[in-house]
């Protein structure tokens, strides 16, 4: 006779105008094929949808009905609306804060992390989300201590999560937690999926900020686009732009959120990850074709920015040739 599976946790799946219900469906079957690879002490997670509208969040789907709920995770998903066209939430954030009183740990993917920040519990706990947001999320709410390089960060009663696709890293993250490693790596394999991973950075693409009002920092971002490869340094632009050393970097930084050494490396490394993904160069030559006479420079650089060696990018995101 079948075992009865042991019930280890109580997952909601908040659903709010507008969410991804691809991540609601791939989390709820996620988290019951993780239950089914438990071993011979089946265990399982039950899980449960939560809709949000302006008057109330009440559950619509329950993986295991009949028992009262004492939800011990909550999940928002991701947005398909991007953040600056995302509605407030007020209903759900107040639902939230009630689950997170009640003992939730309350969890979010992408650009869910923005109706997470509603609480106001992200104020002052590193979080993420997805890079291409990160500076709308900073913008909208200053107090959250953003690390949008993480694929997931764990603080415990929160929980947040990087790109689109991150349900998938933060599921396994929790069957993890819940279930063990090695159910996490039996529930990867099966769904032909790599366990959880640690970094957004070598999805991330530079995207330099050129919509400020500064119009002599925005005609230096020109020239190092246009000049990139054969500057020999930084050291001449306050002078062209016609400002101290001083008043420059602090205009500059203000503007584009880098130290105009800094906007240089992105922009050259952004030329060099384009030819690691379309051509098959050699390394030391894509280095000096973007502007670098060192290789060993240019590799530890890259490494910086992206997260992995100029070979390892190239075997991960190379198109050429395949």
């Amino acid at each position: 006779m079948a075992k009865t599976a042991k019930l280890v946790a109580d997952i909601g799946l908040l659903i709010y105008p507008g969410c991804q219900l691809a991540a609601i469906y791939g989390l709820t079957d996620l988290f019951r094929i993780a239950g089914e690879w438990s071993g011979d002490d089946p265990r399982a997670i039950r899980v449960s949808h939560w809709k949000a509208d302006d008057d109330q969040v009440t559950c619509i789907w329950d993986s295991h009905p009949g028992a009262n709920h004492r939800l011990t995770h909550v999940i928002a998903p991701p947005s398909i609306i991007m953040p600056e066209h995302m509605p407030p939430a007020p209903r759900a954030a107040s639902w939230l804060l009630d689950q997170h009183s009640a003992g939730a740990t309350l969890c979010s993917v992408c650009a869910g992390a923005f109706v997470l920040a509603e609480t106001g519990l992200m104020d002052g706990r590193r979080a993420t989300t997805h890079w291409a947001f990160a500076q709308q999320l900073a913008a909208r709410f200053p107090k959250v201590q953003l690390a949008d390089e993480h694929m997931v960060i764990d603080e415990g009663d929160i929980m947040t999560a990087g790109g689109i696709l991150a349900w998938a890293d933060l599921g396994l993250t929790l069957v993890d937690r819940l279930l063990g490693p090695a159910t996490m790596l039996a529930t990867a394999r099966f769904l032909l999926t790599e366990p959880p991973r640690n970094s957004q950075r070598p999805f991330a693409q530079f995207l330099p900020r050129l919509d400020h009002n500064d119009d002599a920092i925005r005609k230096c971002q020109h020239y190092i686009h246009s000049h990139a490869t054969t500057m020999q340094g930084v050291t001449d632009l306050p002078a062209a732009a016609g400002m101290t050393g001083r008043t420059f970097l602090r205009r500059f930084s203000a503007a584009t959120g880098f130290t105009p050494v800094e906007y240089l490396q992105q922009v050259r490394i952004a030329k060099a990850r384009e030819a690691l993904e379309r051509t098959l160069t050699p390394v030391d030559r894509i280095a000096w074709e973007v502007g670098y006479s060192d290789p060993a420079a240019f590799r530890r650089i890259f490494q910086k920015l992206t997260g992995r060696p100029p070979a390892a990018y190239r075997q991960q995101f190379g198109i050429a040739g395949k």
